[in-house]
């Protein structure tokens, strides 16, 4: 499948129409132009307008490459009448960029280059009006071409390093799962089979031992005691692991990102459940927002006390934040200021999150 992004934003894509104004040129400033001018520049604008909207639709690469080639038959045919129409190279450039492999893009951004050196040949425009009006589709069909074939390939980068963020995710979860399973099977599985054979005792000794029986009850409440203590215990420790489990999950998931991470811990106050909770995925959309956003190649983890308050703090030396903070940082907010805690996001040199919570 080839597939243009929506460059940002949907509307996006309407902001770039305005280069169509390349159109308008020569009928309005050529004095030999006349009515049929201006309707011809208006016929290549309706003939563009749906290829251009079809290449940001999902399709195989073949069928984009049609779309590709319909628009610099189009350019090329157009230039004959409207030597505006070379713009529509460009915008055939800006789609081939997102063609696979790489290799295959560049040559068909280089193909289109060479289109716009023929028309330069061909076309009836006189020199030096000829060379104004090719120049700038030459520079700009370089230009965005390159551009686009590198942002092509970080966003795909960019989908490699979620699938494999959601994967590790998976897989640690998966491991958890087990890891519980196997330590309640050895926590409770001796203790529960005590219990049963006991039970069974107690029952056949029922009618003939009534002291037997009596020591055989006190055992089972002592075995279900120690049982219950036991498990409580184990919840706690699970508890206990879930801000050092997501923290060891930020080094592996920043790791598959090609980001430097350092980790610093220091000896914490017990953590309320919740609030180790919501600083867990407090970490965790911090490190997602790393991943996905800041184009950082080196990153700082850190975890402190602060009183009877437990900071942490997120560091990267990306691009910092630019525009309105997302859904997950305004999410953070909320679930922080909810148990008495605060955010604050620094995004003048990279991007700095620091979060503090109470400890209980």
């Amino acid at each position: 499948m080839s597939e243009r992004p929506a460059d940002g934003t949907r509307w996006t894509r309407y902001i770039w129409l305005v280069y169509l104004g390349s159109l308008v040129f020569q009928p309005a400033f050529d004095p030999t132009a006349g009515p049929i001018d201006w309707i011809l520049a208006a016929a290549l604008v309706a003939a563009f307008l749906p290829i251009y909207f079809a290449t940001f639709r999902p399709h195989d690469q073949r069928r984009q490459e049609l779309l590709i080639g319909a628009l610099a038959v189009l350019a090329f045919a157009g230039s004959f009448v409207n030597g505006g129409a070379s713009v529509f190279v460009i915008y055939a450039a800006a789609a081939a960029a997102y063609l696979e492999p790489v290799r295959r893009a560049a040559t068909v951004i280089a193909g289109l280059v060479g289109l716009i050196g023929l028309m330069v040949l061909v076309s009836t425009i006189p020199m030096p009006i000829r060379l104004v009006a090719f120049a700038p589709a030459l520079v700009f069909t370089l230009v965005t071409g390159t551009a686009n074939i590198f942002d092509a390939e970080r966003e795909r980068a960019t989908r490699r390093l979620v699938r494999a963020d959601e994967e590790i995710e998976r897989l640690a979860a998966l491991a958890e799962r087990e890891r519980i399973a196997r330590d309640l099977h050895d926590l409770l599985g001796h203790t529960l089979s005590v219990i049963i054979v006991k039970s069974e005792l107690a029952g056949r000794l029922l009618a003939v031992d009534q002291v037997r029986v009596a020591s055989e009850i006190a055992d089972i409440e002592r075995i279900g005691r120690e049982a219950l203590t036991e498990v409580r215990s184990a919840v706690r420790g699970y508890r206990a692991r879930g801000l050092e489990a997501e923290l060891e999950g930020a080094e592996r998931a920043l790791a598959a990102a090609d980001v430097a991470v350092t980790v610093e811990r220091a000896n914490l106050p017990a953590l309320d459940p919740q609030h180790e909770s919501a600083l867990a995925l407090a970490l965790r959309e911090a490190v997602t927002n790393v991943i996905r956003h800041a184009h950082a190649a080196r990153a700082t983890i850190a975890v402190s006390a602060d009183g009877t308050d437990v900071v942490l703090e997120v560091a990267d030396d990306g691009r910092g934040t630019i525009g309105a903070e997302g859904s997950g940082l305004a999410g953070m907010r909320e679930r922080i200021s909810a148990i008495g805690g605060e955010v604050v996001v620094d995004g003048s040199a990279g991007t700095r999150v620091r979060v503090r919570v109470p400890a209980s």
